[in-house]
């Protein structure tokens, strides 16, 4: 799997962490399986797949509403999140998008983007060793409006003192990919473990 970039001279680079820079989401789907059984609530791996980048606890409300369920969103939440953790020693990741972090990292700014709460970046980053590549650390706390909102984005611009145009956005979901477009930065797509099998 090589990653094209679009042709430009980008002045910092924003990265999704989960299924971005971090293999993490075969591990995330097996901590919400284990979650969401406890209330014996499906939750099909394109489904997964398909809402990522949205929040955890958006998700838990939209299962309930699926499926007629009264889970507690933030106790789901927080078991969802400890059963990660438990399963961080597995975490792996992806090597052609460290190759640009790597390439970059000292020559132009650097941020990680995500829906993941702080507490959970700053776990699977410093597990591999990553954290201290990042200048700024965009997370769930830190905005109100989710992707495909552009918010997030453009706060990472923002903080990093660098216009909107001239960012570069690795993403690996459809919603990440359209709130990078709508905050006005060109994008790469990173596929999905299901694509790259």
């Amino acid at each position: 799997m090589k990653l094209e970039l679009p042709a430009g001279d980008f002045r910092a680079y924003l990265f999704d962490c989960d299924g971005t820079i971090v293999d993490s989401m075969p591990l995330h789907y097996v901590a919400w399986k284990k979650a969401l059984g406890e209330w014996n609530c499906p939750f099909e791996e394109e489904l997964f797949y398909a809402w990522g980048g949205r929040p955890v606890t958006e998700i838990i409300s939209s299962l309930n509403q699926m499926h007629g369920l009264a889970m507690p969103v933030d106790g789901v939440a927080k078991r969802k999140e400890d059963l990660y953790f438990e399963l961080e020693d597995q975490l792996k990741a992806i090597p052609e998008v460290i190759e640009h972090i790597e390439a970059k990292h000292g020559h132009i700014p650097l941020a990680v983007v995500s829906g993941s709460r702080r507490k959970s970046v700053v776990h699977s980053l410093s597990a591999l060793g990553l954290l201290d590549k990042f200048d700024v650390l965009v997370c769930a706390e830190d905005y109100s409006r989710g992707k495909p909102a552009p918010d997030c984005f453009l706060t990472a611009a923002a903080r990093l003192g660098v216009e909107p145009g001239d960012c570069l956005v690795f993403e690996d979901t459809a919603m990440g990919i359209d709130a990078a477009t709508a905050a006005g930065m060109a994008s790469v797509r990173v596929p999905s473990p299901l694509e790259r099998v």
